[in-house]
């Protein structure tokens, strides 16, 4: 069996996370819910949890700060933006750009694209317009908000 006959979905995404409650309380407002939560001492994993989203189908695995999980690039220094990784962002698909980063906002977020961008991507054989906004979670990482659009 090949490798692409073998994945049958995509499970999730997997974060450190700086303050565990502030991070747990911005994805409980995005629809998530706690389903399990685990340590791994062998790790130095004092509190891993996974998240999900039934209304998506999307799971988040959260794991504490100092946990010594095999990732890819550097750990973030101290007072450091970010770190540019592999994984750019988390995107979600949204009824409303505008509607989503307001509450993302009130929910902890911090400002990213100052609004909603209206972006023409196109190659020489279609164009497709998209609508989205961009918000910092509250533990840093990119959470990007697309109106629906179809890629195909």
């Amino acid at each position: 069996m090949n490798l692409s006959d073998n994945i049958t979905a995509f499970h999730h995404y997997s974060i450190k996370v700086i303050d565990f409650d502030k991070t747990l309380k911005f994805y409980e407002a995005l629809g998530f819910k706690e389903v399990h939560s685990w340590s791994l001492p062998i790790f130095q994993l004092k509190k891993g949890m996974m998240i999900y989203s039934e209304k998506i189908n999307t799971f988040i695995e959260l794991f504490d700060k100092d946990a010594d999980i095999p990732t890819q690039g550097r750990k973030r220094k101290e007072n450091e933006e970010f770190v540019e990784n592999s994984i750019l962002h988390i995107c979600f698909t949204v009824k409303n750009a505008t509607l989503a980063r307001e509450e993302a906002l009130k929910n902890g977020a911090k400002d990213l694209s100052q609004g909603v961008f209206e972006i023409k991507l196109a190659n020489h054989q279609k164009s497709i317009n998209v609508r989205n906004s961009l918000v910092y979670s509250p533990n840093g990482e990119v959470i990007e908000f697309l109106e629906n659009v179809n890629f195909q």
